[in-house]
């Protein structure tokens, strides 16, 4: 099936009790097991079946069988928040003493989670600039655990290395986690070498401003068995589950060994469940993401050849308008769109850019990306405000940037916000 058709019918038909065709939402803790034969099975993994909403439910399970065949994965699991899903695709494989390696080009939150949270607990962020892809194998180790990064980093907006980094991974036995929050349906990582996908559902998934959630997409397409020692938690006796190798317990089930444990480990212990509901509402979101993702993209580019042409404005940062391996890597990734996110900056710098944002009437300035509404913020002083000025300038964040998360409305309407906000900045 094609993508339109995966996020309208996969993993539900009808639900078999009632006849519906809307996913039904099962808001419940626990469910009735068959005999005492069948609750052993569940627990030992010799079969998969629904057990406690902490770790499985039917509605997040339809949410999840979509996305991963939308994403060309194996498998997935929904999770509570995006930052869940980047916090769980690191510890499933990294624990104190290790380290993994990230790119410079991320969410701010992202950021200080790597930098900061990650470093309390004993795992070591490296991070490398992806200008430069050959360096992300020189800073690999043998206690190098994964490669993380962002397909369509915000703010900065210069798409990922995905097929160069992936190599090096794949050389050295790392997989490559890839954050696609701002490039779903546009961009499949998994058919460019990364490994892991994860997102922030609260975005494009959902659409609309509604729900907290994130996913983590299992490719199927790393060899764990072979990285060996480099994957001791995948490879060796998990006391936590009465010593299960993961990557021997998921063989009957497919190669499903990474997300597998994300799900009776990581979920189970630490509780970061998503719930029915919002699952339902992402559901309802991911069955309009092609047209909508179509729509944006088509905004956004009008917007930023716009904005290209204001004499008020000193750079525009777009995908579509840069050049060299940055256009490249956006024309051969992202082949269906641009993206929905335009960066730029005003000649007059901080001062201008917070006139512009208070000016704006149609544009709502909040905290968020991926809504159907148009959105503005100045992440300088808002989602990077917790980062030090090097690392605000690593992430591609100067004072005077304006970030637009470009929505659905006429593009008229748009354009006509924009201009008169720039004549009062």
């Amino acid at each position: 099936m094609k993508e339109e058709t995966i996020v309208l019918h996969t993993g539900h038909r009808r639900d078999e009790t009632t006849t519906s065709v809307a996913v039904p939402i099962y808001q419940t803790t626990s469910y009735q097991f068959d005999n005492t034969e069948h609750a052993s099975k569940l627990f030992s993994l010799q079969e998969l079946g629904n057990i406690y909403t902490r770790i499985m439910n039917p509605t997040c399970a339809v949410l999840e069988e979509r996305m991963a065949k939308l994403e060309g994965g194996v498998a997935a699991m929904a999770v509570s928040s995006g930052q869940a899903a980047s916090t769980f695709s690191i510890q499933n494989i990294c624990h104190s003493g290790d380290n993994f390696i990230s790119s410079t080009d991320l969410y701010g939150g992202t950021w200080n989670l790597f930098n900061n949270t990650m470093k309390e607990m004993g795992i070591e962020c490296r991070f490398v600039d992806p200008k430069k892809p050959e360096q992300f194998e020189n800073a690999i180790d043998e206690k190098t655990r994964c490669i993380y990064g962002e397909t369509l980093p915000n703010p900065k907006l210069q798409v990922f290395p995905i097929e160069e980094v992936g190599k090096i991974g794949k050389k050295h036995h790392v997989p490559l986690i890839l954050d696609n929050t701002a490039a779903p349906y546009i961009c499949k990582p998994l058919n460019h070498g990364a490994n892991i996908v994860v997102y922030s559902t609260t975005k494009y998934i959902g659409g609309h401003g509604l729900s907290i959630g994130g996913l983590l997409i299992d490719g199927g397409n790393f060899d764990w068995e072979k990285a060996g020692d480099r994957f001791k938690m995948l490879n060796t006796p998990d006391p936590s589950y009465h010593g299960a190798v993961w990557s021997e317990a998921a063989k009957p089930l497919g190669p499903i060994a990474y997300i597998l444990r994300a799900r009776v480990i990581l979920l189970r212990d630490l509780g970061s469940s998503m719930s029915p509901f919002n699952a339902f509402t992402f559901i309802q979101g991911l069955e309009t993401l092609p047209l909508r993702m179509q729509r944006h993209c088509e905004n956004a580019a009008e917007i930023a050849d716009y904005l290209s042409k204001q004499d008020k404005v000193d750079k525009v940062i777009y995908p579509k308008l840069m050049s060299g391996d940055h256009l490249d890597r956006a024309n051969k990734y992202m082949q269906k769109g641009h993206g929905a996110l335009v960066g730029f900056e005003l000649k007059d710098g901080v001062d201008a850019g917070k006139k512009f944002i208070d000016s704006l009437k149609l544009f709502y300035h909040v905290a968020n990306i991926g809504d159907a509404r148009s959105l503005a913020i100045h992440p300088s002083s808002t989602t990077h405000s917790q980062l030090s000025e090097d690392e605000k300038l690593s992430a591609g964040v100067t004072p005077g940037y304006i970030r637009l998360s470009i929505g659905l409305e006429h593009i008229d309407d748009l354009l006509e916000d924009l201009e008169q906000a720039l004549n009062n900045s």
